[in-house]
């Protein structure tokens, strides 16, 4: 009995000419494919312009320079997420301040984020997590007290809400390219993405530090720089993505769970999770039968010990407390056959 991985990168024979082509080339760094992954990925998602990078979490720390956020300053994020949405703020000197997740979606909560802004706040980070994406609230909430919204959209390719594709929801926009993401470059990556006018220009140079078509730094940023090859490799998966987004979706709805979709929304299904009082059981049970499966994620941000000396490591955040512990993440992506979703479903429902 073949083992079902809870995620399975994608690789064919033109993700491999793709590869050995740019490698041949001679133009490893700084170059057309870097340029082109650029533009298509900003067409593809509706944004006004994107810049490749070394990863989400490179993105996310770009994201905040661009609003130059730093000491002094906070940024609202949700309890429950990967740990690099709140460290990217400390990273730049400001607070990350821990907002509590919605009950039914596990998205960052509208009502507590509105009651966490203050006259130090600067921006708030929206996860669209496990590709759920956020409330629109989150939108209006920045809008109406003169916030920057960041989505991390590490876990969204290809989610929608009211029409918008992650990526065009918010001022701007980070995707991760890890090998477990609804769509990979062959190793690390990242996007960052803006619909803001006036960052647009200042994407390529962020991630080039801060350098001009002179040379010259004229901001602050650092060597974050995808690869060409890297590069070449997303601009073949992208022209998959939207498909294996759908197939994700039909994955899901044959599987067995009770996670809701959020109203006129997409979801990009990078993770199925399943809230369950016994997550140790589940797993094992799927153990027992050859699947792959974790909890995700164990431990909320502010209870990680990066933050034991953080004011608000202590804070009670009931909703993320009490559903993290319960998630348990199955496999959902495009390359389950329909034998290896009746072993996960024998399992869900015996």
């Amino acid at each position: 009995m073949e083992r079902i991985p809870l995620a399975k990168p994608f690789w064919d024979k033109e993700c491999e000419e793709a590869a050995i082509n740019t490698l041949g080339s001679g133009r490893w760094v700084k170059g057309p494919q870097s340029k082109s992954f650029g533009e298509e990925f900003a067409n593809w998602c509706g944004a006004l312009a994107a810049a490749p990078c070394q990863s989400g979490s490179a993105a996310l720390w770009a994201a905040l320079r661009l609003f130059d956020i730093g000491p002094g300053d906070e940024v609202i994020v949700p309890g429950m997420t990967f740990i690099s949405t709140a460290t990217c703020v400390t990273l730049v000197g400001a607070t990350p301040i821990f907002a509590d997740i919605e009950e039914d979606y596990w998205c960052i909560c509208p009502d507590d984020v509105e009651a966490k802004i203050t006259d130090k706040t600067k921006a708030v980070i929206g996860v669209h997590l496990f590709g759920q994406p956020f409330s629109k609230r989150i939108r209006e909430i920045c809008d109406n007290h003169g916030l920057a919204l960041i989505e991390d959209a590490a876990q969204a390719h290809g989610a929608i809400l009211d029409g918008k594709m992650a990526g065009a929801i918010g001022d701007v926009a980070c995707f991760s390219f890890f090998p477990s993401k609804n769509m990979a470059v062959g190793g690390e990556g990242g996007m960052i993405c803006t619909t803001r006018p006036e960052l647009a220009d200042k994407l390529d140079r962020i991630v080039n530090h801060g350098r001009n078509q002179n040379l010259e730094s004229i901001e602050l940023g650092t060597n974050m720089r995808m690869s060409e090859v890297n590069a070449a490799i997303g601009r073949v998966q992208l022209k998959h993505v939207d498909d294996w987004v759908k197939i994700r979706n039909q994955n899901a709805k044959k599987i067995a769970h009770s996670t809701p979709v959020r109203e006129n929304s997409v979801h990009g299904w990078h993770q199925l999770c399943i809230q369950t009082d016994n997550p140790n059981e589940l797993i094992a049970k799927m153990d027992q039968s050859g699947i792959d499966a974790r909890v995700h994620y164990p431990l909320i941000l502010n209870k990680h010990a990066v933050y034991r000396n953080h004011p608000q490591h202590e804070i009670d955040l009931p909703r993320s407390e009490n559903i993290a512990k319960k998630l348990v993440a199955i496999p959902v992506h495009p390359s389950l056959t329909e034998e290896e979703i009746n072993r996960i479903n024998s399992v869900l429902n015996p």
